[in-house]
């Protein structure tokens, strides 16, 4: 298993393998055969970057047997999802904050990211498989009484895109099975959620395969692989964690 990370340093923007407290220093493209140029640096000498630019985050919902049977939905029979804003991203020990135009709840969402590594369109799941590069955390920050508001349209984009609202990081994790994996979400050191990858309904390659079917896939990319049980709201002034053992932990507060 590898960590990958991007980070600030001096002006310039770099990336690299974590190794405990180091970072060692590669150059080239994160997704084409990078190569170490032998430098290192500290970790806590660098400010953390997203760790990789996608085009776009694919964001599931529905995704979960646990929340589609406490929703009391039917499960879906093809993956249900939406984009989230570009501008949205933000990285490990950043603040999330509540937009202006807004004073209602926002929640956190804890999720597994699948970040793809090379074109994905069309793909078979063996295909998909060998597209997914590896994966990261991520909290779908959600302001959610925009969500329902109007009935005649549920505003997943809107309520999701605001500034700061789509967090991941801090690392890229290769060589992980996800079946394996836990996702939780910690809020001022209470733990809310805690719940199992494999409760997954379209799990990754799966996941992949289905969506590269309507929207080709890029490098970088992201599918947040949806939720479950233990969505709550922030307070201004909290800090929240999204922790994936094996994939890395996500650190940020809330304003």
């Amino acid at each position: 298993m590898a960590q990958w990370l991007r980070f600030q340093h001096q002006g310039k923007t770099g990336f690299g393998q974590v190794h405990g407290e180091q970072i060692t220093i590669y150059s080239g493209d994160l997704f084409n055969n990078p190569q170490p140029t032998g430098e290192s640096l500290k970790l806590t000498d660098v400010t953390i970057d997203t760790p990789c630019t996608p085009s776009k985050m694919v964001a599931m919902v529905d995704n979960f047997h646990a929340l589609v049977t406490k929703l009391e939905h039917s499960v879906p029979a093809e993956p249900l999802y939406f984009l989230k804003g570009n501008n949205s991203f933000l990285a490990a020990n950043q603040t999330i904050r509540t937009p202006k135009s807004y004073s209602g709840k926002v929640v956190y969402e804890g999720e597994l990211g699948i970040v793809i590594g090379k074109a994905c369109h069309e793909a078979s799941e063996t295909e998909a498989a060998q597209a997914i590069f590896g994966y990261t955390c991520i909290n779908d920050v959600t302001a959610i009484e925009i969500l329902n508001r109007d009935p005649g349209y549920a505003q997943w984009t809107r309520s999701k895109s605001f500034n700061t609202f789509g967090v991941f990081g801090p690392y890229i994790a290769t060589d992980v099975d996800p079946s394996k994996l836990t996702v939780k979400t910690i809020l001022n050191e209470q733990e809310r959620q805690s719940y199992p990858i494999a409760d997954m309904i379209f799990p990754p390659a799966k996941l992949v395969s289905l969506i590269s079917q309507d929207v080709p896939l890029q490098a970088g990319d992201i599918i947040a692989c949806g939720t479950s049980v233990g969505v709550g709201s922030m307070k201004p002034g909290s800090n929240v964690s999204v922790i994936i053992d094996g994939v890395g932990r996500l650190d940020n507060r809330f304003e």
